[in-house]
């Protein structure tokens, strides 16, 4: 398939989205929201209580936690608040999520920024696999190009356009509406435009956003502002969410959402971030056995077309290499 054919089944996607009921779509993506809240730090005592007042609104809000539980497929599993906390060992704060008496939802997380792809698949409205290019138009003439392994949620009204970039990549095409501004959120990072082209991705926790024409404003997790930072065409931002840094330049236009075309364009992103990217071409799982390695910070241009020889090519610099153990494992570790 070309890929810029918009495939089979995508009008059935958008149908999906534009028809099911508005307020059973947001209480899910609500519960769904308290659960990664719950995976991240399962042990937190306001995050527990916040779960079990939401759940406890309505029958409808019940519903919808059940409904995320059962992705997590531990549903009818009950696991008190007081033995979770009491008995919490590093793994088990890991793999269990307590709904404070009512019913347990688990799920393994590799890191923080982790989303099982069961629950990933159940919020978002359009998702690709790993290598797969595809372009998805919206309602208002807007369209995204998804990169690999990449997952978006939509959320039009009469006053807003809202995109939620779950995982991965993705290159907007923003059709001008003087009226309503077109917003992309990934992990409280939010990106805003009128009428413009701009590429995202979230990677690792390592955010980037490079503009192709317009203006899009960029506001990161805890901006007090109100205007954020606005970037111009040629310029692009990064964001990492591990140290809230930030760093801003500028990249010739045919760089900008290069990995359309096969290629890979970096500027200072860490080498986490990048391997997770990267994997998105990769079949299987890429592990970094190396906490340290992921931290290091790069720079380049890498062929997706060979993504193994890319990851090599990542980490070389650093004394490391890579392995494929098996046609679903590769490992990145010190030589």
């Amino acid at each position: 398939m070309d890929r810029n054919e918009e495939p089979a089944g995508s009008t059935d996607l958008k149908k999906g989205y534009m028809n099911e009921a508005p307020q059973d779509r947001r209480l899910f993506r609500e519960a769904a929201d308290l659960a990664i809240r719950l995976q991240n730090d399962p042990n937190n005592q306001v995050s527990l209580e916040m779960v079990r007042a939401w759940v406890s609104r309505s029958p409808e809000h019940r519903a919808a936690w059940a409904r995320v539980a059962a992705i997590h497929g531990m549903t009818g599993k009950i696991i008190s608040e007081e033995r979770a906390l009491a008995n919490a060992s590093p793994v088990l704060s890991r793999r269990n999520l307590v709904l404070g008496g009512l019913v347990g939802v688990g799920a393994i997380a590799t890191a923080s920024w982790s989303i099982p792809k069961a629950l990933l698949r159940a919020r978002s409205d359009v998702m690709t696999a790993i290598a797969e290019i595809r372009n998805f138009e919206l309602p208002d003439g807007s369209v995204i190009t998804l990169g690999p392994d990449t997952a978006v949620a939509v959320r039009f009204t009469a006053a807003q356009r809202e995109i939620d970039l779950l995982a991965g990549m993705a290159f907007f095409e923003i059709a001008h509406d003087a009226g309503r501004a077109f917003s992309v959120n990934t992990d409280s990072f939010v990106a805003t435009a009128l009428g413009t082209a701009f590429d995202i991705s979230n990677d690792a926790g390592f955010i980037s956003v490079s503009v192709d024409r317009g203006i899009v404003e960029a506001r990161a997790p805890g901006d007090a502002t109100r205007a954020g930072m606005r970037i111009a065409a040629g310029e692009w931002l990064s964001y990492d969410a591990s140290t809230s840094a930030t760093s801003h330049g500028s990249r010739e236009k045919f760089q900008i959402g290069a990995w359309r075309t096969g290629m890979l364009v970096a500027e200072k992103e860490t080498v986490g971030a990048l391997v997770a990217k990267i994997s998105r071409w990769q079949h299987g799982t890429v592990v970094v056995a190396d906490p340290f390695l992921r931290s290091r910070v790069v720079s380049g241009v890498f062929d997706l077309q060979d993504p193994l020889s890319a990851l090599q090519a990542v980490v070389r610099p650093f004394g490391a290499r890579v392995r494929e153990v098996g046609p679903f494992m590769t490992i990145i570790s010190p030589v």
